[in-house]
Formats: structure tokens, C-alpha cells, sequence
């Protein structure tokens, strides 16, 4: 799977107009997101492609959905090596945002993710292959057709089977 963004730049720029309107240092949000300074200098300038794990490690301590990050259109993606997504759609309404992706896992890899923004609530449903989900060490097997629902405020992790899995991934985040 490849490993980069789409679209570094327009990332970078998000990313360091949201760091900017929360009042936010470089240092304070590189903490926080658990990356280095210096990495995430590189982003914000353009100079450097974010990984699909670095959106996600940037998005929850600024408090907005992975789709504040991403080109705003559907089709819009990111991967590393273990997953990739592609936007589907996306609905902005008063309150809250959904995101809809279509997500692959490759077979035996792991995709980590940070808590996402408080209040966030996501829900897998798997179309092919089998997954295996940790949430907070709450560990549910998923097949086709199966889906799963949690509070997504937590780390979570989904693991590909023997032969990966594609899915269906919605996440509802407040604000």
C-alpha cells in the first residue's frame, strides 16, 4: 500500500490554521499528537507528505474529524501501510460531522488509532475478509456483513485477517 497523503500541502496548511485559530504552539500541538516538533514544522511548510497515522495523531488533540484534514471532496484518501481510506461522503451539519470511508486492512497488519476527538462515535461494517477490532482492549471478530459500533474517544485498533478486509467506516464527531 502506498504510504502518503494525497494532497501534503493543503494538509499542512489545515493543519497549521487549525493549530493557529486553538491558540495552539507548534511544541504544544507536537506533544499532544505524541510526533516531533520538527516533523510536524515539515508538514505545516509543505515540505513533508503526512502518513495516514500522523492525520490521525494531529486531528484528535485539535479536536476535529480526519475529513478537516483531508481535500474536501469525496474520493479523497490516505494509506500507510496497513490501511487505506477513501472518503465516500461527508454531511456537515449543525452539532456534528460524518464521515463515511471505504477502508482496506492488508491481511495481518495492524492500524492503530489515537482517540479521536471527545464525544466521537464510529461504527465498522465489514464487506469482505475478516477484522479483528481492539477498543480500549475490548477486542470484537468481524466477518461480512458484520458490524461493530463504539465510542471512538478511545484508541482503537483494527487488524486485518489472513486474507485482510475491506469496510465500511463511519465516524460521527461532535463540534
Amino acid at each position: 500500500m502506498e504510504r502518503s497523503y494525497d494532497a501534503g500541502a493543503s494538509a499542512g496548511a489545515r493543519i497549521r490554521m487549525l493549530r493557529t485559530e486553538r491558540g495552539l504552539s507548534l511544541s504544544a500541538l507536537a506533544a499532544a499528537a505524541e510526533i516531533g516538533k520538527g516533523t510536524l514544522s515539515e508538514l505545516e511548510a509543505g515540505r513533508r507528505n503526512p502518513t495516514l497515522e500522523t492525520l490521525y495523531a494531529v486531528a484528535g488533540p485539535l479536536g476535529v474529524p480526519l475529513a478537516a484534514l483531508l481535500e474536501d471532496h469525496d474520493g479523497a484518501g490516505a494509506a500507510d501501510e496497513a490501511l487505506s481510506a477513501r472518503r465516500l461522503h461527508l454531511v456537515r451539519e449543525a452539532g456534528h460531522t460524518t464521515e463515511v470511508y471505504l477502508v482496506q486492512v492488508a491481511p495481518g497488519r495492524t492500524r492503530r488509532s489515537p482517540a479521536h476527538a471527545t464525544g466521537a462515535h464510529e461504527q465498522l461494517v465489514v464487506l469482505t475478509g475478516r477484522c479483528r477490532l481492539d477498543v480500549g482492549g475490548t477486542v470484537v471478530e468481524l466477518g461480512p456483513g458484520e458490524h461493530h459500533a463504539w465510542a471512538a474517544d478511545v484508541a482503537h485498533a483494527y487488524t486485518g485477517g489472513p486474507e485482510g478486509f475491506s469496510g465500511v467506516d463511519v465516524i460521527r464527531t461532535p463540534g
